[in-house]
């Protein structure tokens, strides 16, 4: 069977950064997050989790820590362990989702916390050959910005360029004088582009 899920960045709203993803439902959550971040524009640099409702809800599935110190328990135990953490590595998402609606919600960078909620839209009979989005909107904000309030921050800035950090920002951001930074940028025909050449699915 095939899944599809509607993305949804929390707290940027003018425009909303959401991503529609069609995706095989015996792939693992990690595979999921790294279809994720080539889906919503994240460059994959830092620890992620997904659990119901964010941090402290259970079940909490991850990938492990750089330093190996997380204590996983087996599969099995997804539904009735109520707070256990399990390894993203082996949970399928045919583990976790069951039914259209059924929601989680995905934590990306634990110190910026992004925060998406993610609903399963739609349930159909057929496998895909390969991870595609149907239809997407918003830029995805930049890496390392300090969260929802600094990228709220930098949006203010670049529409000032007297500030004293606008000078600062335009390179770090990719940009030169006079270019415009679209928040409304998405190339879905891009994204899918990078989706056919992942190699682990």
């Amino acid at each position: 069977m095939a899944y599809q899920f509607k993305i949804q960045l929390k707290g940027v709203k003018k425009p909303p950064v959401y991503r529609v993803v069609v995706v095989n439902d015996d792939i693992t959550f990690h595979q999921f997050h790294e279809i994720i971040q080539i889906s919503m524009g994240w460059l994959n640099y830092h620890l992620y989790q997904f659990s119901p409702t964010g941090y402290g809800s259970y079940p909490n599935i991850q990938m492990d820590t750089p330093e190996g110190n997380l204590e996983f328990a087996p599969v099995s135990t997804l539904k009735n362990g109520h707070r256990h953490m399990f390894d993203s590595f082996k949970v399928k998402l045919t583990d976790y989702f069951q039914a259209e609606q059924d929601k989680i919600t995905y934590i990306y960078d634990f110190g910026d916390d992004w925060t998406h909620s993610i609903t399963l839209m739609n349930i159909t009979p057929l496998k895909v050959d390969r991870p595609y989005v149907t239809k997407g909107k918003g830029k995805c904000p930049p890496e390392d910005c300090g969260g929802i309030y600094g990228y709220e921050h930098i949006l203010e800035v670049l529409t000032n360029p007297k500030d004293p950090e606008y000078k600062e920002l335009l390179p770090w951001l990719g940009m030169e004088k006079g270019d415009v930074y679209d928040v409304h940028e998405f190339d879905v025909d891009e994204v899918n582009e990078e989706l056919r050449d992942m190699i682990n699915l």
